[in-house]
């Protein structure tokens, strides 16, 4: 294993999963009480185990975090919430729409990592992690998500919206 690159790309998919968590938590907390919330704040707690697992990963491999990337990913998630929405000061059925559509990228992101891992797994031998089952959950959390995603645009972009 090339140490140097994996130690890079495991550390963009950790500032990933911090950014994704983070909007998760978001979606759940401002759609809490309806169907968004209540599914995406399972997705939330599935993607901060992901998270997890990706730690015990850059340890077992002996990766260290990159605290500056940390602290990147915080700002973007920061400055990802500036976006137009279509109100003021609240939250709309755009900026749902629109959080949805990050998730979900987000998620495939870290469907590939996982895939990713599968394919340098092999022959490198590390052991203690089923990246094939991580993969099929994350292909599992898109699919809520991109339910929602739809049903999200229907309500916001459709006729009588």
């Amino acid at each position: 294993m090339n140490q140097r690159m994996i130690s890079i790309y495991l550390n963009d998919h950790l500032a990933g999963s911090v950014m994704g968590s983070r909007l998760a938590k978001r979606i759940a907390r401002q759609n809490e009480g309806n169907e968004y919330g209540t599914k995406v704040a399972g997705i939330a707690r599935e993607i901060e185990e992901d998270k997890a697992t990706l730690h015990e990963l850059m340890d077992r491999l002996g990766i260290g975090e990159q605290r500056a990337r940390m602290a990147m990913a915080w700002v973007a998630e920061k400055a990802m919430r500036l976006k137009p929405n279509g109100n003021l000061f609240r939250y709309s059925p755009l900026s749902r729409v629109l959080e949805l559509e990050t998730l979900t990228m987000g998620i495939t992101g870290k469907l590939e990592l996982w895939r990713s891992m599968e394919a340098v797994e092999s022959g490198n031998g590390i052991p203690g992690f089923d990246f094939s089952q991580l993969a099929r959950r994350a292909e599992a959390q898109r699919d809520v998500i991109e339910d929602l995603r739809v049903r999200a645009a229907r309500e916001a972009l459709g006729e009588g919206a």
